[in-house]
């Protein structure tokens, strides 16, 4: 009783304080996400480079290396939005006239009118909080990406012995262990090349169309719509329907149709299309998998939700296909056929 009275109250203890440090962990978790799919992607150049020259030597060479490689095209992609921004030009007067003709329509029909004060100040707050939001995100950015590359760098210099310890805390047997750092592996690898993969694809898809209807800005369009492609569900829609009615309210019918046409048919199905190639090609599994995970893994891990999500669904799946094989087969190999 003393032996089980000690066993339980260290369980309580390891869980309470567990879900106490994720607690507090909640503003990092990107970085400390970010930097376990950093090892996990060079965890096997990491080992091999270490045969090679001193071991403290080789985790010091990738950390530079992924330091300059991500902080550099993040500067240089900041700055060209930047840019982008500031170079926009539009015709104010083009614009705010077909503006008030929707604004009239919509206070004509519905009794809503959009440039009342009540209205005007409910979007004056909302820019300001969207620009607070902004400039919390710049900082978070940047705080994460440190916890992101330190935590690499410990874990690539000590990354066998967490490996091996991990190891021996699973429950299961050796062959189902095995399963599952490789399901984990995999997973982490196959979401964090093909999620970028796939949002590449599709900014240079959608430009073809912007290009095409000659939208304001195409490049920067066809930037946000790689972005977009990210977001389970309504994906590149987010984007290029926006553009869609902004060519209606500009009176441009045929730019608004071929568009629509072209987002619709092309755009969205080759999204699925080669999302779907891309998961069986890298990890082979169900497009539902990942739509759910991500739907599940984004309020949890924030943005790492994309990688890590889909992965918490295959190892539900996974040990749901552990116990059924453990406890409810009863290992014969009839009830296993069958």
């Amino acid at each position: 009783m003393k032996e089980q009275y000690w066993k339980y109250s260290l369980i309580i203890f390891i869980i309470g304080l567990g879900m106490l440090l994720f607690r507090q962990a909640q503003p990092f978790m990107n970085g400390i996400l970010g930097g376990f799919t950093l090892y996990i992607l060079l965890r096997n150049f990491s080992n091999w480079l270490q045969t090679k020259i001193k071991p403290l030597l080789a985790v010091w060479m990738i950390t530079i290396g992924v330091t300059l490689f991500i902080l550099i095209p993040v500067s240089l992609f900041s700055w060209a939005i930047v840019s982008q921004i500031s170079g926009m030009h539009f015709d104010t007067q083009a614009i705010i006239q077909p503006a008030h003709q929707v604004i009239d329509i919509i206070e004509e029909r519905t009794g809503f009118d959009l440039l009342s004060e009540k209205s005007l100040s409910f979007m004056v707050v909302q820019a300001s909080s969207i620009g607070q939001k902004i400039m919390t995100g710049v900082s978070d950015l940047i705080v994460n990406l440190a916890v992101a590359i330190m935590l690499m760098f410990f874990m690539l210099w000590e990354g066998r012995k967490m490996e091996h310890y991990v190891s021996t805390i699973m429950p299961f047997e050796e062959s189902n262990k095995r399963e599952v750092l490789n399901k984990i592996q995999l997973m982490v690898r196959s979401n964090a090349i093909g999620i970028p993969l796939l949002a590449v694809i599709q900014g240079i898809i959608s430009l073809g169309g912007y290009l095409l209807c000659d939208a304001p800005n195409p490049y920067l369009t066809a930037l946000l719509t790689a972005f977009a492609s990210i977001i389970p569900l309504v994906g590149t829609a987010l984007i290029w329907i926006p553009v869609s009615i902004y060519f209606l309210i500009m009176g441009e019918w045929i730019n608004a149709l071929i568009l629509l046409g072209y987002g619709g048919i092309i755009i969205s199905q080759c999204d699925n299309l080669i999302r779907f190639l891309l998961q069986k090609k890298m990890a082979n599994i169900h497009p539902l998998i990942t739509i759910f995970g991500v739907v599940a893994g984004l309020p949890i891990f924030g943005f790492m939700g994309i990688i890590f999500g889909p992965l918490l669904v295959s190892l539900f799946l996974l040990f749901l296909d552990m116990f059924r094989k453990e406890y409810l087969l009863d290992g014969t190999e009839e009830e296993e056929k069958a």
